[in-house]
């Protein structure tokens, strides 16, 4: 499967991205949401809530779905380890349904990026649109063209609480220039004195994004009044070198 984040992928992850960490996204993503606490917040491809728990912590009502069972397992364990109250429920973008609709939908760290298909893209999109309030505010980040294109081949490492060591081996097997995606093998290894105990192999494919084509996106999809930022700085056009890009639309009112 792609995309599956299993059971070692899912632990890396978290040890990786633990709950609270900051690439800049949660201080601006908090600033952001201050319009939104009219109405319940969405975060689909939620993870192991490494922004969802601050942001719950914080006050904002916030609810997530991810389609991986194991990073949901990280975010329930998190939330019940702060006594917080959260519905997280097991969803794919393209079929999650809710029987309410959201003051925002936000997709930080390049979520979005998973969907390789731009057909499907399209569709989550409306599909993004169509659960929002009117007024509600979309927020997604994706990665700059130039973060798929680097070097392939590197070799990650990590401690585990217990001295297990991890590994994550990363080779992009395959990059299409029509389409605009990469094709990854993630290869993930458990150790236990020295010895391999389990490996886990991950087909990864991601979409890269132009910034007027997805601006042109999520006007086909009906929303509005988009505002690109580059780097968390809300309305600071972006830069060639920016590691980030932001996208805020919002669904008309009376739409």
């Amino acid at each position: 499967m792609i995309n599956r984040y299993g059971k070692l992928a899912s632990w890396v992850y978290h040890i990786d991205k633990p709950i609270g960490r900051s690439f800049g996204d949660q201080e601006y993503y908090r600033q952001r949401l201050e319009q939104c606490r009219r109405g319940p917040i969405l975060e689909p491809a939620v993870g192991n809530g490494r922004l969802l728990v601050p942001l719950i912590e914080a006050g904002f009502s916030v609810e997530g779905f991810d389609a991986s069972a194991e990073m949901l397992e990280y975010c329930q364990d998190e939330c019940r380890k702060r006594k917080l109250t959260v519905s997280l429920t097991q969803q794919t973008f393209e079929t999650f349904a809710y029987d309410k609709h959201f003051a925002a939908i936000i997709m930080p760290a390049g979520s979005f990026q998973l969907i390789a298909n731009t057909l499907s893209a399209g569709a989550v999109l409306k599909r993004f649109y169509d659960h929002l309030l009117p007024d509600g505010s979309l927020i997604v980040d994706l990665d700059p063209i130039g973060s798929f294109l680097g070097p392939s081949g590197s070799v990650r490492s990590w401690t585990t609480d217990d001295g297990d060591l991890l590994t994550l081996t990363d080779h992009r097997v395959e990059t299409n220039y029509v389409a605009q995606t990469t094709l990854s093998h993630l290869r993930y290894e458990h150790w236990q004195g020295g010895n391999l105990t389990t490996t886990e192999l991950d087909l990864f494919k991601l979409r890269w994004w132009g910034v007027n084509e997805f601006v042109l996106a999520l006007n086909a999809a009906g929303f509005v009044d988009v505002v690109v930022s580059g780097n968390y700085q809300h309305g600071q056009a972006p830069q060639k070198d920016d590691d980030i890009i932001s996208f805020e639309a919002r669904r008309p009112t009376g739409r």
